[in-house]
């Protein structure tokens, strides 16, 4: 069976703020509804993609590996949606220096947001969408501005080039049709794709009370609070193929292109296996060697800040001070712990009591 669709934007419970999908009856839906493959784009965070990924290979999905970002300077100053995912393994580690770059550098009032000017020499093996009405693109048609929306969607186009589409939803939330007509007429005059999704937040239809109690929670509000403003509609659940192509008939382009973008991200990763950094050794040393200087150089400084200079003339260490055998040193390298610790050297000194305990 051909593939019709495929969603390519869509929270778990995983985003914290809101979705309440959980990963192993969403890989049993999508397997069940015949659909190849399924994207997860949480909220600025990959912490559902290990369990994820292993989920869909299981069942015989294609998992997809993206993430919903916060972009802190959309149009007008506002924050708008950024949706990435991921082509290759380049691209992936593009996306976690970008996440964690957000968390380090971006966050405001708890919330981790990127800068535009991030992407730049960051884009590579990724494919953004637009992030329909809640997108800079989105925002510019919305409000009128189309020269705007004309240049920031030049803009995206170049920095993604044959990876940036618009993204097109129906979901019944407020000016999403008025946006789609500006949107298709914006990517008919710029030749630009176009990309529909369903913005998923609950696996099925009958979820939508239980995800506003989950969103009322992170905003600290009750459900009858009538100046909260309802941001989700009933309609984002994970509807079958049959029910967007009934939806997107006007459109079919934008129904190919998810199947498209799905067989473009190939995304492979290692899992259960330790990787350990290179560090860098000085021509002529070998590990053990490079080892054992820094740690004897280290304790020499340790010893001088302790006590003064290396007690005892001889680099003794005083009583109560243990020391790794250089035996153990060697066996840890022979057994592949090709480590190397911190070059400052952390000394503890032991009581009575404490001398038998193993430790570093």
């Amino acid at each position: 069976m051909t593939a019709t669709f495929v969603h390519l934007h869509l929270h778990s419970e995983y985003s914290l703020i809101d979705g309440t999908i959980r990963v192993k009856p969403l890989v049993a839906a999508v397997a069940a509804a015949g659909m190849p493959a399924v994207a997860v784009t949480d909220h600025s965070n990959l912490f559902a993609m290990v369990k994820f990924y292993r989920a869909a290979l299981q069942a015989g999905i294609k998992p997809i590996i993206g993430v919903d970002l916060c972009l802190q300077d959309g149009y007008n100053g506002q924050l708008a949606t950024l949706v990435l995912l991921c082509q290759d393994h380049g691209g992936y580690l593009n996306l976690t220096r970008l996440i964690s770059r957000a968390y380090l550098e971006g966050q405001q009032q708890g919330v981790p947001r990127i800068r535009r000017d991030w992407l730049r020499g960051h884009s590579d093996g990724l494919i953004a969408l637009s992030g329909g009405r809640g997108g800079d693109v989105g925002q510019a048609l919305l409000s009128g501005n189309a020269d705007e929306a004309r240049r920031l969607a030049a803009e995206w186009a170049a920095l993604f080039p044959d990876r940036y589409f618009l993204e097109l939803q129906r979901t019944g939330r407020e000016q999403e049709e008025e946006y789609l007509h500006a949107a298709v007429a914006l990517a008919q005059a710029q030749d630009l794709p176009v990309v529909a999704s369903n913005d998923v937040r609950f696996l099925t239809a009958d979820g939508f009370e239980a995800h506003e109690a989950r969103v009322c929670i992170h905003e600290g509000r009750t459900l009858d609070d009538k100046r909260r403003i309802r941001h989700y509609s009933e309609q984002q659940y994970l509807r079958s193929p049959k029910e967007m192509v009934e939806l997107f008939a006007d459109i079919p382009e934008a129904l190919a292109n998810t199947v498209e973008i799905a067989r473009r991200c190939n995304l492979e990763l290692t899992l259960g296996k330790n990787v350990l950094p290179e560090f860098p050794i000085p021509e002529g040393l070998s590990t053990e060697a490079f080892f054992s200087q820094e740690a004897r150089a280290g304790l020499e400084r340790r010893l001088a800040e302790l006590f003064g200079g290396p007690p005892g003339g001889a680099g003794r260490a005083p009583r109560g001070i243990r020391a790794t055998p250089r035996s153990r040193i060697a066996g840890d390298h022979r057994h592949g712990v090709s480590r190397l610790f911190s070059h400052r050297c952390r000394l503890h000194p032991l009581g009575a009591g404490e001398r038998r305990a193993g430790g570093t």
